[in-house]
């Protein structure tokens, strides 16, 4: 139950999620509506405001005429003009299906009078009703009623002729229904109009949906310009925009890593005279205890400030344009090899034991040696540093779904869940550790992972929650480095 409501409700989110192409099918359909309300309005009002009655000169002639001529034969003078009603009602309403049509509240009814007397009235219109004025159409109340009549009178004679429409909201109603073959175009014509429309307008933003595709395949990395040249003037301030965008980003990024590197370039000197002056000095034979203590102390942190310059200049260089960079075909497992013997003199020195384990020998991949090797160096590094002394240091290679996958695994206390997002941003360091880091090592590390088309994950090496397990999938040689390959889900 739970699932179908939470699709529901995915459906529901997705269909009322504001979207251009239903913004401008709206809008032509409401500008479509307007357009049909607008004639429908102005010929109802003409027709309201009319009834006809005030254009039927021919009519009122016509039927004073009939009066006229058979004024001395009352009852073919009745015969005739209840004939002329009926046919005037049927003229009236050639919009109705056949049929009769005396008791329709929509239809004229006819008075005459003659001699100043009431010759003939429609049986539901009151004998008090009276135009004021001739040839006027004009409003007027009789019987708690309310009409709309025309009075005219004959060129000939004292005959005169009103026709009388009901006034009341019911005959609006009638009336606008009456009217009702002005609107069976706009009901007919709108649901055929939707998918043309919808059609048009897909088509007419597929050029927005192409720059789109072509920003979304973006790296972070990749600040060039558009390749997508709109022809279209909408569009091209868009385009224009992003790419000016996107050069002011390069430059910024650019000048950022001009001036990380030029001071950790000019740092170097001072760090390494400064070292030299405290062996200078430690090697002093008269120090005291005291002394031999604080100027160790200044030794370890010349250390610590060595590595975050190193590490401040391999970022840079992880960070540097991909195309800029040297790709070879590169084995892992030699390149393993070779880093783990050159860190040994760490693992020594931390008192830790490298354990390599290649389950698939000659996985080769298509990248840069020196960003690989930064990699490996920190992951390595990392992991010697917070194991606990004694403890081993698994590096494992593998095969795995098309993919080389890189498993750097420790005993520490390794990183909380939370935080494991974290700890790839710059100088971010868990504060419950207790050993001392820059926090550069693992953004140094998913910057060369990402440049070389793979990705990275932190898990923990035991069910307990002991240790970290770094996984790196990168893709195996013949694969684009740029566009990589999908790494498996962890």
């Amino acid at each position: 139950m739970n699932a179908a409501g939470g699709r529901w409700r995915a459906a529901w989110a997705r269909w009322t999620q504001p979207t251009l192409v239903r913004r401008l099918l709206l809008a032509q359909m409401a500008m479509l509506g307007l357009l049909w309300s607008i004639a429908v309005g102005l010929l109802l009002a003409e027709a309201l405001n009319s009834d006809g009655l005030h254009d039927a000169r021919a009519t009122f002639q016509a039927i004073a005429s009939v009066a006229e001529s058979l004024a001395d034969q009352p009852e073919r003078q009745q015969a005739s003009l209840a004939a002329m009603e009926r046919a005037l009602r049927e003229a009236y309403n050639d919009e109705h299906e056949a049929g009769d049509t005396s008791d329709s509240p929509i239809l004229p009814r006819l008075l005459v009078w003659q001699a100043g007397r009431l010759i003939y009235r429609a049986d539901d219109v009151p004998a008090e009703l009276r135009n004021s004025r001739l040839n006027t159409v004009e409003t007027l109340l009789a019987q708690d009623k309310r009409w709309r009549a025309s009075t005219r009178q004959s060129e000939h004679s004292d005959t005169r002729v009103m026709l009388a429409m009901p006034a009341d909201a019911k005959q609006l109603l009638m009336t606008f229904n009456s009217r009702g073959y002005y609107l069976m175009p706009l009901v007919i014509c709108t649901p055929l109009l939707l998918l043309p429309a919808w059609l048009s307008i897909r088509l007419a933003l597929r050029p927005w949906r192409d720059v789109g595709r072509e920003i979304a395949a973006r790296g972070p990395q990749d600040l060039a310009p558009l390749a997508f040249v709109p022809r279209h003037r909408e569009l091209r301030p868009l385009v224009d925009n992003v790419n000016g965008l996107m050069h002011r980003l390069r430059d910024s990024a650019t000048r950022e890593r001009n001036f990380i590197a030029d001071a950790a370039h000019e740092l170097r000197t001072p760090i390494a005279a400064m070292r030299v002056n405290v062996e200078a000095v430690l090697a002093q034979p008269e120090l005291t205890p005291r002394q031999s203590e604080l100027l160790q102390g200044v030794s370890r942190s010349n250390d610590r400030a060595t590595r975050l310059v190193g590490q401040l200049l391999r970022l840079m260089r992880s960070s540097a344009d991909a195309h800029a960079m040297v790709h070879e075909r590169l084995a892992l497992d030699a390149l393993l090899q070779d880093r783990l013997a050159a860190l040994s003199v760490l693992a020594q020195a931390r008192a830790v034991e490298f354990a390599l384990d290649v389950c698939d020998a000659d996985l080769c991949v298509h990248g840069e040696r020196e960003g690989l090797t930064s990699m490996v160096d920190n992951l390595v590094e990392n992991a010697a540093k917070y194991s606990p002394a004694a403890g081993v240091v698994l590096v494992s290679l593998a095969r795995d779904q098309g993919q080389a996958m890189l498993c750097v695994q420790d005993q520490g206390p390794g990183i909380a869940p939370a935080l494991r997002a974290r700890v790839f941003d710059r100088f971010y360091r868990d504060p419950d550790q207790l050993q001392t880091g820059s926090g550069l090592g693992l953004s140094i590390v998913r910057a060369v992972v990402e440049r070389h088309g793979g990705r990275i994950a932190l898990d923990s090496a035991t069910a307990d929650g002991r240790g970290l397990r770094v996984t790196v999938w990168l893709p195996l040689a013949g694969v684009d480095p740029v566009q990589g390959g999908r790494a498996p889900q962890a």
